[in-house]
């Protein structure tokens, strides 16, 4: 078991995720390594395909670091997918250029049987190298972050076999077969915890759960297929690894935000665009530490726009641990300047 060293607390990102507060918040963006960065497309062609990119621990590390070299962000993100999951258990997976990933869809128990645990680490190796290799390249103070979707999320991929906007084909299976959807749910919080241990075990200093689609879910399915999920997730991680910060985003789902937090343990929340610093201040920050919420739309736009809500976030979150951060991910078209422009103003004492 990692234990954590004086090294790894004196990090920022890390002192924050312990409940820290400091007057300069630390930084990092969500798919802060992607298509907006031109030394990322480079690589990007070279490895032919996103999963070839995904399972190249040269390739994945270089274009995990590559924000950080640039920008000097207080966290690094391992650069890998969601659906590495669903695709180390045996399932199809294809990213098509222009659509984003196809899987072969799960539509009945029979499809569930093909899948097999035991074949995962197959593939989990391939990243776990990564992020040992990561880690060993990272600048002292740069705290490593592994990360993966939550249940609910890559479940909706792997039922519909692509994204959908509301995950329909994924909500009515899980209402027609729910013995089946309950299994799959099951299959991955045992597979989703074995990942991220073996993360935490090859380097990853926290790690995030992304249930990027349980903004769709209605109230009690919200509460059987996102919240009891991530704690059973957490639960198992922390048997292994107690002190591992862990960050929860159940995006899209603010109004169950306070039960999500007290019910699964996580040690830290994602905030989405739309939510209200006043709600976030008054009702997150007491419990926990909080990440987010700039709209990266406003990145991509900058200028006295940006400096305010910079300036307006930071003032408003300053009095408890806040790590600052996007409500969603850095988008391709963003220009590099304004990405700089960021970090500056975040860093400056008198913004």
């Amino acid at each position: 078991m990692n234990q954590t060293t004086n090294t790894e607390i004196s990090k920022p990102f890390l002192k924050t995720l312990q409940g820290q507060t400091s007057k300069i918040p630390p930084v990092w963006l969500m798919r802060q390594a992607g298509r907006y960065l031109p030394e990322y497309m480079e690589i990007r062609k070279k490895a032919g395909s996103f999963l070839n990119l995904c399972y190249s621990p040269d390739m994945a590390t270089e274009v995990t670091l590559q924000p950080i070299r640039r920008y000097g962000f207080d966290a690094a993100i391992l650069f890998s997918d969601i659906l590495v999951v669903p695709d180390a258990l045996g399932q199809k997976v294809e990213f098509e250029t222009g659509f984003g990933p196809r899987l072969d869809p799960i539509t009945d128990e029979y499809g569930l049987r093909k899948l097999d645990i035991n074949a995962t680490p197959e593939k989990f190796e391939i990243v776990y190298e990564t992020v040992e290799r990561i880690k060993g390249s990272l600048p002292k103070d740069v705290a490593l972050i592994g990360f993966c979707g939550a249940p609910w999320t890559v479940a909706t991929y792997m039922i519909a076999g692509q994204g959908t906007k509301d995950q329909e084909p994924t909500r009515m299976f899980a209402y027609r077969n729910p013995e089946t959807f309950q299994s799959l749910i099951d299959l991955l919080v045992e597979t989703s915890a074995q990942y991220l241990i073996g993360q935490i075990e090859a380097g990853a200093e926290a790690v995030q759960i992304f249930d990027s689609w349980s903004g769709v879910l209605p109230d009690s399915e919200f509460e059987k297929w996102c919240v009891q999920p991530t704690k059973r997730l957490v639960g198992l991680i922390r048997k292994v690894h107690p002190d591992i910060p862990i960050i929860g985003f159940p995006k899209d789902a603010e109004s169950s935000y306070v039960r999500f937090v007290e019910e699964t343990g996580v040690n830290a929340i994602s905030c989405g665009t739309s939510m209200s610093l006043d709600w976030i201040k008054k009702n997150l920050q007491p419990i926990t530490t909080v990440q987010g919420n700039l709209d990266p739309m406003l990145l991509i736009n900058g200028g006295e726009e940006l400096e305010r809500r910079v300036h307006e976030i930071k003032s408003v979150l300053s009095g408890r641990p806040h790590i600052f951060n996007l409500g969603h991910g850095i988008t391709p078209l963003t220009p590099l300047e304004n990405v700089a422009r960021l970090v500056e103003l975040i860093r400056s004492p008198s913004v």
